[in-house]
């Protein structure tokens, strides 16, 4: 599922909307904590494109298949601008420039690549199997709190950069 973003800061309303539909679509819950960081994180993605390129993009949203077992929600934005992305330290009074740090702190892995003239730049979220399920189960809430200790480790750790072209925390 893709959306064709202009650069318009009032895209990013109609990016959450159309976020919040398909994720409506696919049995996943508004109040579900899940939902409530993708669309946090499709604001970020989708302001950073529109206000720091001037380009138009595209948003991509994959969305898992069969609701209650362990997937993962992979949310994209490819723009035109060739500019790569540069996680900043804002300050405490800064209005902006919390967008990547957000994006670091709550998707599970994320990166960016170049996409032909642009590039790509994408983040994943693990969603663990409903609640209720017994610990034991393969694939059940045991599994996915290792699954978020791993992550929250992972993400301590430096994110090497590729030749200058691509930066990826996984």
């Amino acid at each position: 599922m893709q959306l064709e973003i202009r650069p318009d800061p009032a895209e990013v309303g109609r990016a959450r909307r159309w976020a919040r539909s398909r994720l409506a679509g696919s049995g996943i819950a508004d109040e579900e904590p899940l939902a409530e960081t993708l669309i946090l994180l499709v604001s970020e993605l989708v302001t950073n494109a529109v206000v720091h390129t001037g380009c138009p993009a595209v948003l991509r949203l994959s969305l898992p298949g069969a609701v209650g077992e362990p997937s993962v929600v992979r949310l994209e934005v490819a723009d035109a601008s060739d500019r790569a992305p540069v996680p900043r330290c804002a300050g405490d009074e800064a209005t902006g420039g919390r967008g990547l740090a957000l994006v670091d702190g709550l998707a599970d892995r994320w990166g960016w690549s170049v996409e032909g003239a642009g590039k790509r730049i994408w983040c994943e979220l693990d969603r663990c199997a409903a609640p209720g399920r017994a610990e034991t189960d393969r694939g059940g809430v045991a599994e996915c709190a290792v699954v978020a200790e791993r992550a929250v480790a992972v993400r301590t750790k430096s994110a090497p950069a590729y030749g200058g072209l691509a930066y990826e925390v996984v």
